[in-house]
């Protein structure tokens, strides 16, 4: 089997992708890839390119085999700073009026 870095970016889906979500990713890059549909001269790039797209589809097709490699090579997530978003308050020239207001109901049918 060809040596492959992610089999994830390989087939260009996320980690936590869905079975369907996988075969679909494998089918539209096995369209592009496959050598019926390339024209000219065969190209090496393009033949390992589908190479790599098989040996991913192969792993990540098993569920056995997809959560050995998880467990392998687990996902690192960036740690986020959380996004600090300014509110202003506005104090109203009536204090006896409440801090929030809701308008009337409307039923939609």
């Amino acid at each position: 089997m060809p040596e492959m870095d992610d089999p994830y970016s390989v087939l260009g889906v996320s980690p936590t992708a869905t079975q369907a979500e996988i075969t679909h990713a494998y089918r539209r890059q096995l369209r592009d890839y496959h050598p019926d549909r390339r024209s000219g001269e065969p190209n090496s790039g393009a033949d390992e390119r589908l190479r790599q797209i098989l040996a991913a589809y192969a792993l990540l097709r098993d569920p056995r085999r997809r959560a050995a490699y998880d467990r392998a090579h687990p996902v690192v997530r960036k740690r986020t700073t959380p996004t600090r978003i300014p509110v202003t308050r506005r104090r109203s020239r009536d204090d006896d009026e409440p801090p929030l207001r809701a308008g009337p109901v409307r039923w939609h049918r």
